[in-house]
Formats: structure tokens, sequence, C-alpha cells
């Protein structure tokens, strides 16, 4: 490791990486450290009994050719070499109901998406049109989204709530709640969460739908490859505690074994909580530091991870978001001790091209982070091993033992197919991902205050700029966008779309 380097670069989450990338094709010298012994943040996997699982990416929409994220991967280098799963054209996401035993579709393909609801509710076909009409009207509205970087969305836009939308195009309360139904995508909340947000992940899965082939990592590899391919270095292992500035300006960071490393420009891919503290509350203006430190995270999760044994369990080419009741579809993350689980999310790695058989098959609800309370001062990851005691391990089995009752209801005999059990609570995707309370994508966003969740990229410090799923968007799209947006603020946005365009 150098002692100086162009851009330093903190954390190696999706944002961290993609950023990396682009400043080091331009030149730039670039150094990206990692504190864990995984590179990637929500794009690690783990092996449980030799079965691949996917840490956070279990789908990703947009990589068909002449699409959004195709374009980008194109740029990065990375399109060509990865290993992809086309999901069911006709049902990449089943939604389904505990009272209610027909499976509903949502299809690849904007006229296939309408064709497909349509044999299940044919007096709302224009119903369904018109909310089509909408998700594409509200997506053509972001400039990067379309790859282009001139354009604006009008504050009106950030201001639509998602369930008021949803709901004004129909009567019918089933309709409604199936194309709510995926919202778990983004931790939807019924008085806040914006239609934007909505519209641009469900848009980009409906244009197309992959999985991974033997999981999210491969994106990292990639990455990683592409960046060594332009000169950039990375360390793990390498746990920056603080940013050293002087005359609004950072000058170095400082990591936990002692070490620092110099730049001219830093780019941190961790909690911006967590950045703004690092930097010294001092160095920011009240009103902001504040406003960032009171903004309120996203829901977290409780998963499953089954591994099968072999040749016992089909493989599903779609996803499951399953209700217990269809009422819930916005309130299912309020709950109680009895009444969790009140939804899921059910997903499988595809470990081949075509297979009949699935090796394992992830499960997600949602969990507050009160629930983990009692074990918070705990800390555990591949680096620094900790054990959080008997009435840890007895909680994740008391709820792995809850949900496998919930999940045995939409999938009868699930139970006998099973080899293995493994979990993951709030406090594995703090200590994994560094979320704040473990949270799933970022802060809330919120319609009633679009700016209130607004964080700019470009920092008061002048050569401090954040990336990562809070800015922006989350999601594999949203992070990569949100990369972009981080580095046009140092290379140009006309400059960085020509060249993206080029690819």
């Amino acid at each position: 490791m150098k002692e100086q380097y162009d851009a330093v670069i903190v954390g190696s989450g999706l944002g961290g990486l993609v950023s990396a990338i682009i400043l080091a094709k331009e030149g730039y010298s670039v150094c990206v450290l990692e504190k864990n012994n995984q590179y990637g943040g929500n794009l690690q996997t783990f092996v449980r009994d030799k079965t691949i699982f996917d840490t956070g990416i279990h789908y990703i929409g947009g990589l068909g050719e002449g699409q959004n994220l195709h374009q980008y991967f194109k740029y990065l280098g990375i399109i060509d070499h990865l290993n992809l799963k086309k999901l069911d054209e006709n049902a990449f996401d089943i939604i389904s109901f505990e009272d209610d035993n027909t499976e509903y579709p949502h299809a690849q393909g904007y006229e296939n998406f309408i064709h497909q609801l349509e044999k299940h509710f044919p007096e709302e076909k224009e119903n369904i049109k018109n909310y089509c009409e909408k998700l594409k009207a509200i997506c053509d509205s972001f400039p990067l989204y379309n790859l282009e970087w001139e354009g604006k969305y009008d504050d009106e836009i950030l201001m639509l709530n998602a369930k008021e939308t949803i709901d004004s195009f129909t009567d019918n309360e089933k309709l409604k709640a199936v194309l709510a139904g995926s919202n778990f995508l983004y931790a939807g909340l019924p008085d806040k969460s914006p239609f934007y947000v909505h519209a641009l992940i469900v848009n980009s899965y409906i244009e197309s739908s992959w999985r991974c082939i033997n999981g999210g990592s491969q994106i990292t590899k990639q990455l990683l490859k592409q960046l060594k391919k332009h000169g950039g270095e990375f360390y793990k292992h390498k746990e920056v505690t603080h940013f050293e500035v002087e005359n609004h300006k950072v000058n170095s960071v400082k990591m936990k074994d002692g070490t620092q490393v110099s730049g001219k420009l830093f780019i941190s891919n961790i909690e911006p909580k967590t950045t703004l503290k690092m930097a010294g509350q001092e160095n920011f203006r009240k009103p902001f530091f504040n406003r960032i430190q009171s903004l309120e995270g996203v829901l977290s999760a409780f998963s499953l991870y089954l591994v099968f044994k072999s040749e016992t369990f089909k493989y599903i080419n779609h996803n499951y978001y399953h209700f217990k009741n269809s009422e819930e579809v916005w309130t299912a993350h309020e709950y109680d001790e009895n009444s969790w689980p009140k939804t899921y999310m059910a997903s499988m790695n595809a470990s081949k091209e075509n297979e009949i058989w699935a090796d394992g098959m992830t499960f997600i609800t949602y969990m507050k982070f009160d629930d983990v309370l009692p074990w918070a001062e705990t800390f555990n990851t591949t680096v620094e091993k900790n054990d959080r005691g008997e009435s840890y391990e007895e909680f994740k089995a008391r709820k792995a033992a809850k949900f496998l009752d919930e999940i045995e209801i939409k999938f009868p005999g699930i139970r006998d197919c099973i080899k293995s059990v493994h979990t993951s609570t709030p406090l594995s995707y703090r200590d994994y991902i560094g979320g704040d309370n473990g949270n799933m994508y970022g802060y809330v966003k919120d319609s009633n205050n679009p700016m209130k969740t607004l964080i700019p990229s470009k920092t008061k410090l002048e050569n401090l700029y954040l990336t990562g799923q809070s800015i922006n968007m989350h999601g594999v799209l949203g992070v990569t966008i949100g990369a972009v947006v981080t580095c046009s603020e140092i290379v140009g946005k006309e400059y960085l779309i020509t060249k993206i365009n080029q690819a």
C-alpha cells in the first residue's frame, strides 16, 4: 500500500467498487479499504453445507441488452463475464396470500405483465394498463435511470405516495394488494414510501429479471478484476476509524491497525451517520449533522437459509412474496410476538442454467432491531469472532421454528426436505454490512418530506464524497447509479454519461 493516492475509497460495497473503477478508468490512482474478510457489502455470499447463499442480492433487473443496468455494467467491463439465469418470463415474482389459494404473477415485459394479470382480473385490464403507464412515466423523468445527463424530476413526483398512488388505479382490493405485493423490496410504509421508489424498482424487474448463478459475489469478483486492470488497489482487514481533517479538507484516513493513508479525494461507501462522526461533528453544519443522525433506518430482517437433502425439493424459477392476509400488504411490519411473521419473501439460488432440483432456499421476513436489543452490545464477524451466548442461539432457534411453521403452510412437506437450517438476524446485517441498526436499505424515504431524507453525495468538506445505498437509491441499479452521481461530481456529469453511453 502506497502512502498517498488520488482517491481513497472507504468500504468495498457495490457503490465503492463502481466509484473506484470509474475513477481508475479516468487515470486516478485509487485505493479501496475494506474492514471485513470479504469484499462486496450486500453482494457477499456465504456457504453452508456446500450450498451458496446470497446475503442481499436475490435477483437483478434491467440486465437485458439495451436496458439501463446492462449499459452501466458494459461500461464497467463486467456484463460479458456474469453467469446469469433469466427468471420465468410469465412470473418472475408470485404474490400470494394465505386467505386465497391463487398465485398472482408479475411478468416480464409490460404487455406480458398486463396480459398475465388480466387473466385473474379480466375487468381490470384498463386499470392495470394505466398503472403500467404511470410506472413508465415516472421512470422517464429520472435522467440517469435512462442514461441521460440532462432532465429533471419535479418535487411533485417525489411527493407522490406509493400506497395512495397504487390505490388510485382501482377499487379492487385484491388487485391493489397484488400491485403492491413486492413492496418488501423497499420495506414499504403506507404513510411514507414514495411512489417513485416503487416505480424505479418494479420497472427494472418488469423490463427483465435475472438470478446470478452461484450467487451475487461474482459481481464483486468481476469488479475487482476490472479495478485491478485499471491500476486500482484494494485491501481487506483495513478498518478505517477516523478521517483526519484540516482546513475543511480530509488529508488522510487512520485505520484500526495504526496505519494511515493520504489522498487528494475521499469517497465513503460506509454508513453516512458513521462517516460524519468519523470525520468529526465539528466539521459539518449543526443542522445537517443532526438531520443525518436523526434519519430513521429502514426495517431490518430475519432470514432462514435452508439446505435441502439431495433431489427432494424442486427448483422454482421465480420468487414468492407471501402474506398471511391480503389486507396487510402495507402493515406486515407491524407485528407482535404472536402474529410474527406476517409476510416473507422466498427465493432460491440458481446453481446451473437448467436444473430440476434445488440445493437450498432463502426466506426473509421483517424483524425490528428492538427484537435483538438484549444482544446489541455483541459483535460477531469473520474477522472478529464472538459468541453472542446461549440466549441468542435460543432466540434464533425459536424464531426459526415459528417461521418454518408459517412456511410449511405455503410449502407443505418442506420440512421433510431439509438437511440443515441457518439463520441471520438484524445483528448479522449490522455487523457484516455495516447498516445502522441492521437496516436493509439505508434510510426511510418520506413522500411527505422528500428533502429531509435527501443526502447530497458531495459534503461540505471539499474533498469528501458519499456513495452507497443511503445516497440516491438502494438495490444493484440504484447503488450503481448513485456511484455515477458521486463520480460525476468529480469528473463531470455530461462527460461521464457520454462515456457510459459510448461503451
